[in-house]
């Protein structure tokens, strides 16, 4: 048992007891003094080092204190603590065979109650009565709680996926900056006003390092997607350069096919956590408190907050305060420790690289007829030059179909743009000359081949049969032409 401020309370009684009877060791009385100042000492009254009540002490009791402290030269206030009983930390009252039984019933049945494995436990000692006799409730459950039978939550599954095992927790720490960042979104638990003037909580994207516990970037957003993480992601890169690892949860953004693909064309591994587990990604958590505790607690003043003025105190936040501040597990600033740690980042792409990384490779069959695609329901137009490829290979982002890259499947370089198709246009009638496809020989117009080679052996090989022709020829032309020379 302890107070409010973390002390035992043996400690306390020790404390009060020596307060009592110290001053008796530092000036002992003269012989056959001592008992008339412990009855003095007996007569007044002392607060409870527990209750805070006022309470008095006998005479026998006292004498009992000045000797055990007296008999103690090295630690007296330890000597006048609360002993620990024998049996502290056993219970007699439940044997081997019950403990047993215990044990069994959460084994098979981890989510249960306290009081229900008591009421099941209660059925079972009358069965068996070698078992002895079931003690209280709260025997029971304090044995259940000592050695860590404690009830197991019920955690949320996918489907029909197994229950992941549970495995100990650990801290951890890279070695290097930039060797692992941590990224996630936390909704933010005051409104912000839209010019639509609608009243919405907006989404933190925090993207930390590892190592060094430096903010790499940080901005609001009104949703939570993979448009914004990318949006993000890529001013972290642009800042701080590219990581080798990064560490997210499960969420629909952090797993997009966008996202994905352009860590894996960055070189970036990408691990998230295990399913219900949140620890894993603790840092970021403790990131989140201190963004409500401190930043948000200073905007309270603030009554219409906009995302536009949250993201400019955010800014001011993390780059002057949280990066220069002392962070308790490093021993230094966030600053510093990326400063002075070694670094395995590489340099930033340009934005227009970091644009194109960050979108999804997949295949499209060519119209023949127009040479056109379909994406996402929309017509992209291919150069003529290409209207040989039946199954072009294509890039792109679904937030952003202004424009699509048209890559070669084998190298996976950017042969060209590809944009929508402008039916206005082509409906002014305009055309141009397709684009002859380019061959190894010179064009040239096809000669008089004659009859093809196959019919000429057919024909050839029937004459050598010796049969006639197996039809009449009419001579309806001649008859007509005499007919109009006698005329």
């Amino acid at each position: 048992m302890t107070d409010d401020d973390g002390v035992r309370a043996s400690t306390l009684w020790a404390r009060l007891r020596f307060q009592i009877v110290g001053p008796l060791l530092a000036a002992p009385p003269e012989s056959g003094e001592l008992r008339v100042q412990l009855e003095e000492l007996a007569a007044r009254t002392w607060r409870h080092p527990t209750t805070g009540e006022s309470v008095r002490f006998g005479l026998s009791t006292l004498e009992r204190w000045y000797y055990i402290a007296r008999n103690e030269p090295r630690d007296p206030v330890k000597a006048l603590e609360r002993r620990v009983r024998k049996g502290a930390g056993t219970q007699p009252s439940i044997c081997a065979e019950l403990a047993q039984a215990i044990e069994l019933s959460h084994r098979q049945h981890p989510r249960w109650s306290y009081q229900l494995h008591y009421d099941n436990l209660r059925v079972v000692v009358e069965r068996d009565a070698s078992l002895g006799e079931l003690p209280s409730y709260t025997t029971v459950s304090r044995f259940m709680k000592s050695r860590g039978l404690v009830k197991q939550k019920r955690r949320r599954r996918r489907g029909s996926e197994p229950e992941p095992v549970a495995r100990e927790r650990r801290l951890y720490e890279v070695s290097h900056v930039n060797a692992m960042w941590h990224f996630d979104f936390h909704e933010c638990s005051r409104s912000v006003v839209t010019r639509e003037a609608k009243w919405i909580k907006p989404w933190l994207l925090g993207i930390l390092d590892d190592r060094s516990r430096l903010a790499c970037h940080v901005q609001w957003y009104f949703v939570e997607n993979a448009e914004n993480l990318v949006h993000g992601f890529s001013q972290g890169i642009q800042k701080r350069g590219v990581p080798r690892s990064t560490l997210s949860d499960n969420g629909a953004a952090m797993t997009a096919e966008e996202t994905q693909q352009g860590f894996e064309s960055l070189g970036i591994t990408h691990w998230t956590t295990l399913p219900a587990t949140p620890e894993q990604n603790g840092k970021q958590e403790c990131f989140w408190g201190q963004v409500e505790g401190r930043l948000i607690a200073m905007l309270e003043g603030v009554k219409e907050l906009t995302l536009e003025r949250l993201n400019q105190a955010t800014q001011a936040w993390v780059e002057l305060e949280y990066n220069r501040k002392r962070h308790s597990e490093i021993g230094e600033s966030p600053y510093e420790c990326f400063l002075r740690e070694p670094n395995v980042g590489r340099p930033s792409p340009s934005s227009e690289e970091l644009r194109r990384a960050f979108r999804i490779e997949t295949r499209r069959k060519q119209r023949r007829s127009d040479g056109t695609i379909s994406v996402a329901g929309r017509r992209f137009e291919l150069p003529s030059r290409y209207r040989t490829l039946a199954h072009p290979t294509i890039r792109y982002a679904r937030w952003d179909l202004s424009q699509l890259d048209l890559v070669d499947p084998v190298t996976g370089n950017v042969l060209c743009a590809l944009y929508p198709v402008d039916k206005r246009r082509n409906a002014e009638g305009r055309r141009t000359a397709l684009e002859p496809v380019v061959t190894t020989y010179e064009l040239r117009p096809p000669a008089p081949s004659g009859v093809a080679p196959l019919l000429e052996k057919l024909m050839a090989d029937y004459a050598a049969t010796g049969l006639p022709p197996a039809y009449l020829p009419t001579t309806a032309s001649n008859d007509t032409d005499e007919e109009n020379d006698d005329e």
